[in-house]
């Protein structure tokens, strides 16, 4: 095992063990859940026994994780977010998190909102926002909404809409259903 493996299944180990902590369970709490002794478990938290995929299958799942989130590599991707820029529709987007079904976005707007109705788009969808600062011009069908710094939007996608920048950029959390995070946050074209 190279010592990148050991630092990873080190770090798995802690997950378990720190998970169950957090849970405030015992090791017979998680053994009986996860179907595995609570001396097997034990060996397993502290590395005297090696771990198979069966058992780290049933862990995450009594841990109520994934089984990717137990044996992700602790590199710095998850940790450094880098802002793509789309010019075209004024707007810096960091994505903070993905989660299936749930995209939170940080987005810096900086044009106004489109000027013709034929403009606005609707798709299927649930988005929510909230104005970090600056004002948010929402355009949702035939109404023309200023959302504020400290304020939050909520509505359906199937109406048509766009946001934009209202007196000068502004600086928006976005959270999007599956859906509207895949309409809005790729790339325009």
């Amino acid at each position: 095992m190279t010592q990148e493996d050991e630092d990873l299944d080190t770090l798995v180990r802690k997950r378990i063990r720190g998970l169950r902590v957090a849970m405030g369970w015992s090791l017979d709490d998680l053994a009986a859940r996860c179907h595995l002794s609570p001396s097997t478990l034990s060996r397993i938290e502290t590395g005297h026994r090696r771990i198979g995929l069966d058992q780290l299958t049933a862990l995450a799942r009594a841990l109520g994780t994934s089984l990717d989130q137990l044996v992700e590599s602790p590199g710095d991707d998850d940790v450094i977010l880098t802002p793509r820029r789309d010019a075209a529709r004024g707007l810096t987007v960091w994505t903070l998190r993905r989660e299936p079904g749930l995209t939170v976005a940080r987005m810096r707007v900086t044009e106004a909102p489109p000027a013709r109705p034929a403009q606005l788009r609707a798709h299927p969808g649930k988005e929510w926002f909230t104005v970090l600062s600056g004002t948010l011009v929402l355009l949702l069908g035939e109404r023309r909404i200023l959302v504020e710094a400290g304020q939050a939007a909520e509505f359906s996608t199937m109406v048509p809409h766009a946001i934009g920048a209202h007196g000068g950029p502004a600086e928006v959390l976005g959270f999007f259903d599956h859906d509207a995070g895949r309409t809005h946050l790729h790339p325009a074209g």
